[in-house]
C-alpha cells in the first residue's frame, strides 16, 4: 500500500506540472502580444505640402529633383486613426496629456541667424520647427492679414505663411519667399490668383511696414525649386498649391520692392 500511495503521489504531482505549463503558455503569448501592440504604438511617423493662376505670365517648368523636394511644394489634409489598442483586464490606467503649440514673437536682434544660401527642402516635412514670428504679412486686395513665420514644414504652415529659411528678410536684397496654405488651415493664400500687376503685399517687421508691388504670376511643377534662388534687387515670391484643392503644379507670384 505504501509502494501504490508514492506511485499515485508521483502521479498527480507530474500532472500538476503539466497543467501549469499548459496556463502558462497563453499567459506568455499574451504578454508578447500587448508588448508588440506597444511597440507598434511607438512606431509611427508622419510629410510638406505647399501652390494659383493669374492673368499675366503663365510658364509651366519641368526639371528633376528629390522626392523630398516635391513633398515640401505640397499640402494636403491628412487625417489619422488611431491604432487598436488592448488593455489588460487586470487594471485599468488612464492618461491624459495635452500639448499646447504657441508662436514667439522675437525683435530682429535675436531672430535666429539666417544661412546664406536657401535651405535644402527638409527631408523631414511634418518635423518639429520652433514656432518663431518674424513679423506680419498683408494682401489689402485679398483681406490677408497673418503672421509672418519661419519655417517651410507643415507645422509651421498649419499655423500660417512661413518664410523660407535662408532667402532673403522682406527689405533686403534678395528674394523673400514665402509659402501657405491654399485650401486648408484657413487657406491664406486661397486666392492668390486673383493678383494682378500692380496689387500691393505689405510686410511687417519690427513695427516696419516694407511693400511689395506684384509684377507677374506663373504657374510652375512641383519640382521647380528654382523659384527660392536668389536675386540681385529687392524681391518676394509667394508660392502656394495650384489648383485649389490639387498638388499637381505651383502658382507663384513675383513681387517686387515699391519705390
Amino acid at each position: 500500500m505504501k509502494g501504490l500511495r508514492t506511485r499515485t503521489e508521483s502521479t498527480e504531482s507530474e500532472g500538476s506540472r503539466r497543467r501549469a505549463l499548459m496556463i502558462g503558455a497563453p499567459v506568455a503569448v499574451v504578454a508578447l502580444a500587448i508588448g508588440g501592440v506597444v511597440f507598434a504604438m511607438q512606431s509611427d511617423g508622419d510629410s510638406i505640402k505647399t501652390a494659383e493662376a493669374s492673368d499675366l505670365t503663365t510658364t509651366t517648368v519641368a526639371t528633376t529633383t528629390t522626392e523630398a523636394s516635391a513633398e515640401v511644394f505640397s499640402e494636403a489634409e491628412v487625417t489619422t486613426q488611431p491604432a487598436p489598442t488592448t488593455t489588460p483586464t487586470t487594471s485599468t490606467t488612464s492618461t491624459t496629456s495635452t500639448t499646447t503649440t504657441t508662436s514667439t514673437t522675437v525683435p530682429p536682434s535675436t531672430l535666429p541667424e539666417q544661412p546664406d544660401v536657401p535651405i535644402a527642402p527638409p527631408a523631414d516635412p511634418r518635423g518639429y520647427e520652433d514656432q518663431i514670428q518674424l513679423g506680419g504679412i498683408s494682401i489689402p486686395k485679398l483681406g490677408v492679414d497673418e503672421p509672418l513665420l519661419e519655417g517651410i514644414r507643415l507645422t509651421t504652415l498649419d499655423n500660417g505663411p512661413g518664410h523660407w529659411p535662408g532667402t532673403a528678410m522682406p527689405g533686403e536684397v534678395g528674394n523673400v519667399v514665402v509659402a501657405a496654405h491654399r485650401t486648408s488651415h484657413g487657406g491664406p493664400f486661397r486666392h492668390i490668383d486673383t493678383l494682378v500687376a500692380g496689387d500691393v503685399v505689405n510686410f511687417t517687421v519690427d513695427g516696419e511696414v516694407i511693400e511689395y508691388t506684384v509684377t507677374g504670376t506663373q504657374i510652375v511643377n512641383p519640382d521647380a525649386i528654382w523659384i527660392v534662388d536668389p536675386t540681385d534687387t529687392p524681391t518676394a515670391t509667394l508660392f502656394a498649391c495650384h489648383p485649389p484643392g490639387s498638388v499637381a503644379q505651383r502658382i507663384v507670384v513675383n513681387l517686387a520692392l515699391s519705390e
